[in-house]
């Protein structure tokens, strides 16, 4: 699963995140299926190159902060009379600021977070090899919207991938937030990192099953 980057700028490890997220399925790889989450699945971020409009998260009232992650990945309430969404936010950091910035998007506060998600995303295939419209998989859905979906954040799990040296110190010397999980960055940029038993397990351990002793 490793992979050895000589990598410029910020930037450029942003990208090959990106480009590596984008061979991710729908489904977070090693996520469970459990009543606890019935609905659907789907990849908000990254898109195609091609497609601008994608889900972003922000709060209410707001038009102008948003928060973009690396990869965001969301499960829509099957009900159309209890609408919301769990999402499962990844984000490289290339830095211990960057870390400490990133974690203060999710820390947890008493305002409501809100994830957008705009018409032509709805409307758009849900891929190459998928040409189902989107809204078409959200159950909650039961017409074509002519509007963007905007849904309270019910549940938060955000996988943030470090360098190798970040990474060693944070896990001898930190205590994780209950939402917070945690990965070498060369298993975000692996070309098949998405399939390596490793990482499939501690997303299944994000499972909104896993702090219950027997599941529902």
């Amino acid at each position: 699963m490793s992979e050895h980057l000589r990598l410029g700028s910020g930037k450029e490890l942003d990208e090959l995140v990106r480009n590596r997220l984008r061979l991710w399925p729908q489904r977070p790889p090693g996520a469970v299926r459990t009543p606890k989450q019935p609905g659907t699945w789907l990849r908000g971020r990254p898109g195609d190159l091609s497609m601008v409009a994608q889900p972003f998260l922000k709060l209410p009232g707001t038009n102008t902060y948003r928060t973009i992650p690396d990869g965001l990945w969301l499960h829509f309430s099957p009900d159309p009379a209890d609408r919301y969404a769990d999402i499962l936010c990844i984000e490289a950091c290339g830095s211990i600021t960057n870390l400490q910035d990133k974690r203060a998007r999710f820390a947890p506060s008493t305002t409501s977070l809100l994830v957008v998600c705009p018409l032509r995303w709805l409307l758009d295939r849900v891929g190459a090899e998928d040409e189902t419209p989107r809204w078409r998989l959200i159950r909650l859905l039961r017409e074509a919207p002519r509007e963007p979906l905007v849904l309270p954040v019910r549940d938060v799990r955000v996988l943030y991938g470090l360098k190798a040296r970040h990474y060693n110190g944070f896990a001898k010397s930190q205590m994780p937030q209950p939402h917070e999980y945690f990965c070498p960055m060369d298993a975000l940029t692996a070309v098949d990192g998405h399939q390596a038993p490793e990482l499939q397990s501690l997303i299944g351990r994000a499972s909104a099953t896993a702090n219950f002793m027997t599941p529902p």
